[in-house]
């Protein structure tokens, strides 16, 4: 018996088979664990890995600047970076154009952790493009960047409130 306002079947398999978000979301996940598993004799994730790498810059960053690099919220790097900070290897410090405002450095510390992590992630990096076909590693950064684009305005439908 089928609920009312149930989906088909096949709906449900074009779905898993055609979602660009569902095959983004399952190969971040694989792509997460090889980069955690890898990095975790230096003691970072990942996503700690790509924080202190954004950090790493001439001149301490505004929050809002590094969230838009790594696609994440405010809030969400807020947390990131708390725990780098309780670690030594990051510091916040005031903007001196606007008091109200914070900038966040690498430490001596963070440099060091950054410098002891890239050789892993450029080996485990080169592997991974190792399996993919010569031109398909840049072919998906292109569409990837395409995507993490701001989107453009919805567009109203029929079934859209006036």
């Amino acid at each position: 018996m089928t609920q009312p306002g149930a989906i088909s079947f096949q709906a449900t398999h074009h779905v898993r088979d055609t979602c660009l978000c569902l095959h983004v979301q399952r190969a971040a996940r694989v792509l997460a664990r090889r980069f955690d598993e890898a990095l975790q004799p230096v003691g970072l994730t990942n996503g700690q890995f790509s924080l202190l790498n954004a950090l790493n810059r001439p001149a301490p960053a505004a929050i809002g600047e590094v969230a838009r690099l790594l696609g994440a919220d405010r809030t969400t790097l807020t947390a990131a970076l708390k725990v780098l900070e309780r670690e030594g290897l990051t510091r916040t410090e005031v903007d001196p154009a606007d008091q109200r405002a914070r900038r966040i450095a690498l430490t001596a510390a963070g440099h060091a952790r950054l410098a002891a992590a890239l050789p892993i992630w450029t080996a485990v990096h080169a592997r991974l493009e190792a399996e993919l076909e010569a031109d398909q590693p840049a072919q998906l950064r292109r569409g990837l960047t395409a995507l993490a684009a701001p989107a453009p305005p919805a567009c109203e439908t029929e079934e859209s409130p006036r």
